[in-house]
This record gives C-alpha cells, structure tokens and sequence, in this order.
C-alpha cells in the first residue's frame, strides 16, 4: 500500500485488480509455449473487467479514469492501454514515466527512454521524471508527481 496509499488520501477512488498470477490468483509456473501468451490474455481480460465494473458504479466519473501502475503492474500497461479507450491518464512508476536514473530493473538507456520515445502519445502530454535513485524514487517526489499529472489531467478532487 505504499505506493497507493496516497492516492486514496488525495480523495481519488482506487480500484486494485488483482489480475491472473498475482497474490491469492498464484499460477502453476510450467514450461510451454502458450503459457505466457495465455497468461497475458487473461491479465487483459482482468482489467477490462476492472474496468467495465468502475462503468457501472454510479458513483465513479466515467470520464475520469486513470490507470496507475506500478512496477510489474506498470510493464503490462502499454498493452492495456493501447486498447483500452476508457482510460484518460496514466502513470507509471519504476518503468518509464517516474523512474530512477540508476534503476538496475529498467535501465535508463535500454528500457526507460527507448519505451518513453515509443508511446504514442503526443509529446506534450507526457512526460518522464527521472530522479538520481534506483528502481525506487523518493516517495515525496513520487506522490509529487502523481498527484500533479493526474489532477492535471482528470482535474482535482472533487
């Protein structure tokens, strides 16, 4: 929770799926071919799921929902989003939106700036903060510059 606490301090509504080989969901880890095309289809439906569920809440803004990842939960969001129209603003930490310079998972020159360069929306609205640290940045600066792209984005709390 302690990348996501803050979030729900900020008055933001928090919906945690807990996709397919995560937590209670633990898969067997056996050898195939199809077993990671399969396990990422199903993380897929998990989150469409995910969000056709905020859809129907009456009291969600369906035209403010954002997606943040973190980590390994960052690394399955440029599938996700790439399809998903639902989504108005992500964040990303430790993969290629906040990240540190120095992080030993993905590394600045080899994943973090080649992904940045490769999503496809308009340079204007992204952005990459990159901080002198390694896979973790400053949790102050980290809340920072969450809570600033998505009130930039989705507008403040209300």
């Amino acid at each position: 929770m302690i990348f996501l606490d803050f979030i729900i301090r900020s008055g933001r509504a928090v919906l945690l799926p807990v996709y397919k080989g995560a937590y209670e969901r633990h898969v067997e880890t056996t050898e195939g071919p199809n077993v990671w095309r399969d396990l990422t289809i199903q993380r897929t439906k998990d989150f469409f799921r995910s969000v056709d569920y905020l859809e129907a809440r009456q009291d969600i803004d369906h035209d403010r929902i954002g997606f943040y990842g973190v980590s390994a939960g960052a690394s399955i969001a440029p599938r996700l989003l790439g399809l998903e129209k639902r989504i108005k603003v992500a964040a990303w930490l430790f993969r290629s939106m906040i990240n540190g310079k120095y992080d030993f998972d993905t590394p600045l020159n080899t994943c973090q700036i080649p992904m940045f360069r490769l999503l496809g929306t308009p340079p204007k609205d992204k952005r990459h903060a990159l901080f002198d640290t390694g896979h973790i940045p400053p949790r102050n600066e980290m809340i920072k510059e969450t809570l600033d792209w998505l009130d930039h984005y989705l507008g403040p709390v209300k």
